[in-house]
């Protein structure tokens, strides 16, 4: 399997969100080669016309669907692959507006699928290593192991390694297991939306892997700042709501396992310190993480904007 060719029965899709379109632009030039459908599902951002000529003149495989609204990543991801389905994909590749696949990326994850498979593993999802641009160092797969979090790196004859969970940009889905397993919850609206669905499949008795030869570029967060050596992803009020709402629901779930949950939980609380102490605006920060802890006990579940308790200065900011 050649990165020249594309990877038959494969097809992409993009969720966008007011993208930069030079940088989306040239994301669908690097899949050109490596898929057979690219699929792009636009969030109510009313993509300017000139952008979406310059897309469709990339070739009669590329696909715009706009949506009227922000429906949130998994109902558009959803979209997008009930496109694939239609046209009878074998495989779904997710990706982000802001994520550059290698040349290679494609086939070294379909690579990778082959082999496991052989070995008789059930294959939910495989991912790549991802290079954050404003670091550029790799990331680490990562999977839990009692009560650690344990990083995984390549090792002498280590093509690939299990792990908890990926996330999605990036994510090879067999679409056979997206039958069985479903699609995403669209109630959870953007985050925990991959890790909620890994941890469905593992709970089905299916694995996810990272694989070490397949690599992309990836921006995770809107701005970072340095602490205790590390570097922590900061995003708007708005994403705290999801990012503290979300896990709270997920805890309950019975495809959790309690050493996962106990960990999670005990980032998350690292996660409320700092953001409330250490990342402006604390206050609106602090406001919505509250009322995403409280959504999350009540079970609630849906986008921001139905919560009446949202304050609206700080969804516009947001």
């Amino acid at each position: 399997m050649t990165s020249e060719q594309p990877v038959a029965h494969v097809a992409s899709v993009t969720v966008t969100f007011h993208p930069d379109t030079d940088g989306l632009l040239q994301q669908l030039s690097l899949l050109a080669g490596q898929v057979e459908r690219r699929i792009l599902v636009d969030n109510g951002s009313r993509l300017p016309a000139a952008f979406v000529a310059a897309v469709r003149a990339l070739g009669r495989d590329v696909e715009i669907i706009e949506l009227e609204e922000n429906k949130g990543v998994a109902a558009a991801q959803n979209v997008g692959i009930e496109r694939a389905r239609e046209g009878h994909a074998d495989f779904v590749l997710l990706l982000d507006h802001d994520s550059l696949p290698a040349p290679d990326m494609v086939a070294a994850l379909r690579g990778a699928y082959e082999q496991l498979t052989a070995q008789g593993h059930r294959v939910a999802a495989l991912g790549p290593r991802y290079v954050d641009p404003r670091h550029d160092n790799p990331s680490p797969f990562v999977r839990t192991v009692g009560l650690r979090r344990r990083r995984c790196l390549p090792g002498a004859g280590r093509a690939t390694t299990p792990v908890d969970h990926l996330i999605s940009s990036g994510c090879l889905l067999p679409m056979a297991v997206l039958d069985r397993v479903g699609g995403m919850n669209e109630g959870l609206f953007i985050d925990y939306v991959d890790i909620e669905w890994c941890l469905r499949a593992r709970h089905r008795g299916y694995e996810s892997f990272g694989v070490f030869a397949a690599h992309m570029r990836h921006s995770l967060g809107d701005k970072h700042i340095g602490m205790l050596g590390k570097k922590i992803t900061l995003h708007t009020p708005a994403r705290y709501y999801y990012q503290f709402r979300n896990p709270l629901w997920i805890y309950r779930q019975p495809w959790t396992t309690l050493n996962w949950v106990v960990i999670d939980a005990c980032r998350l609380a690292v996660r409320f310190v700092i953001y409330a102490l250490f990342a402006a605006p604390r206050r609106d920060n602090i406001r919505m993480m509250v009322l995403g802890l409280w959504h999350g006990i009540r079970g609630r579940l849906g986008p921001l904007s139905r919560a009446p308790e949202a304050e609206a200065d700080v969804s516009r900011r947001s």
